[in-house]
């Protein structure tokens, strides 16, 4: 094993589980409670998950999968629940969004004057930590929330490129899936910032609880790589038929409209409605991001006309030519079987040719 691959592995999940025990503590800081510390021990999962993937991977990732990301979501995703749906963090003290945290030098330079010559250094550290602590227990619920919100989507864009990737997806690939998921999360940070900002929104508890849903939802495109990875054909009968030719040579694109039809752009925009149209709330911002989603909701729907075109251009030329052509990730392979002309020819909207007998001569 590499050490590289495994220091990487190491870090990146140890960064995951500190950012989560953050969140909980925060949780337990403003419930009051302690029994809130038992969300900490959902970070045993991600230990049993690096464990399993040092021994049976050797520290790189799966194909189409990353379990790190996963269960690093299910980790903190709850932390976050509980701190939006918690009344405390609705306001913040007497201004909205108002940081009520004085950090100044005098306060560490205070501690360091008390401590000097007599305490020494390690008395000095220690100090200045508890300085530090009480400074950061004064910022308001609300910036603490936000900056979660913040910090857990860059760790998931840093995390994702730090994670040893496997043999079956390239450098190429991860730079383009980073650079997608820089994009995803400012859209989903944007979502969650703009519509729960709402003082309407944070009223109705039914409301924060379908908006908190459709996050989640959000989210689950993180752990998936199929936004850059074509889903291999073999050369079988059953894979060269049209759906599964369809599939094949555009994976990744087919992919990529389906998360902006189902996961992220759709289902914002139908928050958006709903809030606009049901809740009468409108605001510059959200008329904004509510027209953004129906643009690119459009665009999606008219990339996939374009791509079913042009494959059905293609499927039409092969025809002619009495060949079947399957995705660019297997080799050209010819074929002039009658049936699968006919299915080709029917899927272009031509009828299948049929066989014409000789007519018998009578003498």
């Amino acid at each position: 094993m590499e050490l590289m691959v495994l220091l990487n592995a190491l870090v990146t999940r140890l960064l995951f589980v500190l950012h989560s025990l953050i969140g909980v503590w925060r949780v337990t800081a403003v419930k009051k409670d302690p029994k809130y510390w038992l969300l900490a021990l959902l970070n045993l999962l991600l230990c049993l998950e690096t464990g399993l993937t040092l021994k049976f991977k050797q520290g790189r990732g799966y194909k189409w999968f990353s379990p790190a990301i996963f269960l690093y979501l299910i980790c903190i995703v709850p932390s976050l629940w509980l701190l939006e749906i918690h009344h405390g963090t609705q306001y913040c003290g007497n201004e909205p969004g108002a940081v009520q945290v004085n950090v100044s030098n005098q306060d560490f330079n205070q501690s360091r004057d008390s401590s000097h010559g007599s305490e020494g250094t390690d008395h000095h550290i220690i100090q200045t930590a508890k300085v530090f602590v009480n400074q950061l227990s004064t910022i308001c619920e609300t910036v603490w929330t936000l900056a979660l919100h913040q910090t857990f989507l860059l760790l998931l864009v840093v995390g994702r490129w730090l994670l040893p990737i496997g043999v079956e997806i390239t450098r190429d690939q991860l730079s383009q899936l980073l650079l997608m998921f820089v994009g995803t999360a400012a859209d989903i940070l944007e979502f969650a910032s703009e519509t729960l900002d709402i003082e309407d929104v944070r009223k109705n508890y039914a409301l924060i609880n379908a908006i908190l849903a459709v996050w989640t939802w959000s989210m689950l495109q993180f752990p998936l790589d199929l936004a850059v990875q074509h889903i291999g054909c073999k050369p079988s009968a059953s894979a060269r038929r049209i759906p599964s030719l369809l599939l094949c040579r555009y994976s990744a694109e087919l992919w990529n409209i389906g998360v902006s039809l189902f996961i992220q752009d759709g289902p914002f925009f139908i928050v958006r409605s709903i809030l606009m149209g049901h809740f009468r709330i409108f605001n510059q911002m959200l008329v904004f991001f509510t027209a953004k989603n129906i643009l690119v909701v459009t665009l999606q729907l008219y990339r996939l006309a374009v791509i079913t075109l042009d494959f059905r251009t293609t499927v039409l030329q092969k025809s002619r030519k009495g060949e079947v052509c399957c995705c660019p990730c297997e080799p050209y392979e010819a074929h002039a079987i009658g049936r699968q002309q006919n299915e080709m020819k029917e899927f272009v909207g031509f009828p299948p040719k049929e066989e014409s007998q000789a007519p018998s001569e009578d003498h």
